[in-house]
C-alpha cells in the first residue's frame, strides 16, 4: 500500500508534527471489526514502526456512537471453527504489534467499545474516553467467550475478580466505572475527546522515542514475568538507554538547565 494510505478501505490515516491518526472507518457498522480491519490495522502498524517522523499514535473510531463496537457479528455468523481461529489470531497479531512498538499509542475512545473494541483498546498503551462510553466484554451472551485478549488482558488491568464479572455476565461498565477500576486512564467530555488525545500525544512525541520502546518493553514483558525476572529485564532496558546518544542529551540539558533535543536514537 502507498505512503498516502489512501489504498485502505476500513481505516483513514493522517500523520501530522510526529503523530499519526488512525480511524477506524466504518460508521455504517459502528466501526465492526472484521478480517479486513485487522489486515489493515496490521499493515499501517507494521509500516510506522520504520517511520522516523512517527513518535506517537492515536486509533480511534469514526462517528459519535462507537469506538469498536465489536467484531462484525454478520460476518462470524457462518464461521466454522478453523475460521474463528484464524480470525482470532488476526486480532492476536495486532495486539502483539500494539505491544511490540516502539512508539506509544493512545486509544482515544468515543461511544462503544464492546468485544473486540475492548480488546483493542486494551492493547494501546493509554486510554482516554469520553463521558457516553461503555466498555464490556459481552460475547458470553452470544455464545462465545472473548478471542482476542479479553480473557488475559482484563485480568492484569483490572483484577481477577472484576475480569470474570465482565467476562462470565457480560455486562457493560461505564467510562466512569472503567476509570475507578482501572481500565482506563482519563475521562473527558466527547468534544473534547481528540484534543485531550492529541495533547497526550505531543507530550509523549518530545520524549525519545528510543528511550519510550526500551519503557514500553520493560513494562509490558516485566508484567508477565515474575518480579526478579521483571527486574533484570529493567536492569537490562536502562542499561541499554546508557548506550544511546538521546540519554547523554538529556542528562546534558538537565545539567545545563536547558529542554533536550532528542534524536530518538
Amino acid at each position: 500500500m502507498g505512503a498516502d494510505y489512501n489504498d485502505y478501505k476500513t481505516l483513514l490515516v493522517n500523520i501530522s508534527n510526529s503523530i499519526a491518526e488512525i480511524i477506524i472507518n466504518r460508521p455504517e457498522n459502528l466501526n465492526a471489526l472484521n478480517t479486513q480491519v485487522y489486515d489493515e490495522l496490521f499493515n499501517v502498524l507494521a509500516n510506522m514502526e520504520n517511520m522516523e517522523n512517527v513518535k506517537a499514535i492515536i486509533i480511534t473510531g469514526s462517528g459519535e456512537k462507537a469506538f469498536v463496537a465489536g467484531a462484525d457479528v454478520v460476518a462470524m455468523k457462518d464461521m466454522s471453527s478453523q475460521e474463528a481461529r484464524h480470525f482470532a489470531l488476526q486480532g492476536k497479531k495486532v495486539g502483539q504489534c500494539l505491544k511490540d512498538l516502539e512508539m506509544p499509542v493512545i486509544a482515544a475512545v468515543n461511544g462503544f467499545a464492546f468485544g473486540g473494541g475492548c480488546e483493542l483498546a486494551m492493547s494501546c498503551d493509554i486510554i482516554i474516553a469520553t463521558e457516553n462510553t461503555r466498555f464490556g466484554q459481552p460475547e458470553i451472551t452470544l455464545g462465545m467467550i472473548p478471542g482476542n485478549g479479553g480473557t488475559q488482558r482484563l485480568p492484569r488491568l483490572v483484577g481477577l475478580h472484576k475480569a470474570k464479572e465482565m467476562v462470565l455476565l457480560g455486562e457493560p461498565v461505564n467510562a466512569m466505572e472503567a476509570l475507578k477500576i482501572g481500565l482506563i486512564n482519563k475521562v473527558v467530555p466527547k468534544e473534547e475527546l481528540m484534543k485531550e488525545a492529541r495533547e497526550w500525544a505531543d507530550k509523549l512525541s518530545q520524549k525519545s522515542k528510543a528511550i519510550l520502546g526500551l519503557a514500553k518493553h520493560a513494562i509490558n514483558n516485566g508484567i508477565e514475568a515474575d518480579l526478579n525476572t521483571g527486574l533484570e529485564l529493567e536492569v537490562s532496558n536502562f542499561a541499554q538507554c546508557f548506550a544511546t546518544g538521546d540519554q547523554k542529551e538529556g542528562i546534558a540539558a538537565f545539567l545545563e538547565k536547558r529542554k533536550p533535543e532528542f534524536k530518538n536514537k
